[in-house]
């Protein structure tokens, strides 16, 4: 979730898929032009899902031709496991971390990532709640609570189900920073881990699938190794330690400031959300 450090902007990517849309404009170049309206200051204007809708891609292809999953190069079981190797080795390596926000509920952190020229975010916190509750806030499923408390999360779409722990999804987070950012979209392969103390973790980073080819409207951005662990707090049942990772390229073009100062203020404001939403939707 963050630009590139000692540049004043950070640069869209273009995808590598051309899909037409509208009038005869590739669905790239169409995430590229939002991200040169937003360099001007200007917002990209286009229809958004109504908060907590979800949906298939493609009804029809629900589970990929493991031909076409070749011809995009993409390993989506070795991708995800190496995800979740790299963040176990974030939660265990304390070198480097610098705090830049903190709140009642969270601890935010950050240095800089070895995946790619910006920032990796920390956040630690306690919630309220066992972490079954917790988790039941934050999985990333189509059905799930995600959508009903997290402000950053307009649309969660299912791409395709890779098996039981494993999915391909997309994800749709509205305009923000009062219009400076707008609405983005990612590609994310995600793999859901439970480890023998009883915690609970997701693992994500960014993908190309051929059912999703960059969209009109939306600059898509790129999620690096990111995710959370929900733990248990041994002697006490109903609290969470509750870790999240972000290292995300926001794609388009934005002032440096804007993207610094977003991170940390965004994470606040998911542990204080998510917090509210244990106690609304817990059992």
């Amino acid at each position: 979730m963050v630009a590139s450090i000692g540049t004043p902007t950070s640069r869209v990517r273009r995808g590598a898929g051309r899909r037409q849309c509208g009038d005869g404009e590739s669905a790239a170049d169409a995430g590229h032009r939002a991200g040169r309206l937003e360099e001007r200051g200007l917002r990209s204007v286009g229809p958004v899902s109504a908060l907590g809708q979800v949906s298939l891609l493609n009804p029809d292809f629900p589970r990929a031709d493991p031909r076409a999953r070749r011809r995009c190069g993409m390993n989506y079981r070795a991708v995800a496991d190496s995800v979740a190797e790299k963040l176990l080795g974030y939660s265990r390596d304390e070198s480097g971390w610098r705090a830049c926000k903190r709140t009642n509920e969270v601890c935010v952190s950050w240095r800089p990532s070895s995946e790619y020229s910006g920032n990796l975010y920390k956040g630690e916190g306690i919630i309220k709640g066992a972490p079954q509750e917790v988790w039941e806030c934050l999985k990333p499923v189509p059905d799930g609570l995600r959508v009903k408390w997290d402000k950053n999360v307009k649309v969660f779409e299912l791409i395709e189900t890779i098996d039981d722990t494993m999915s391909v999804c997309r994800t749709v987070t509205p305009s923000a920073a009062v219009g400076i950012i707008s609405p983005r979209d990612f590609v994310d392969v995600i793999l859901i881990k439970r480890y023998e103390d009883g915690t609970i973790s997701s693992n994500a980073t960014n993908v190309e699938h051929p059912g999703c080819p960059p969209k009109p409207h939306y600059v898509r951005g790129f999620n690096h190794p990111c995710g959370c662990f929900c733990a248990p707090i041994p002697g006490e049942p109903r609290k969470t330690h509750l870790t999240t990772f972000f290292q995300t390229d926001l794609g388009g073009y934005l002032p440096q400031s804007v993207v610094d100062s977003f991170f940390p203020s965004s994470m606040a404001e998911f542990y204080s959300n998510l917090s509210k939403a244990v106690k609304t939707f817990k059992a």
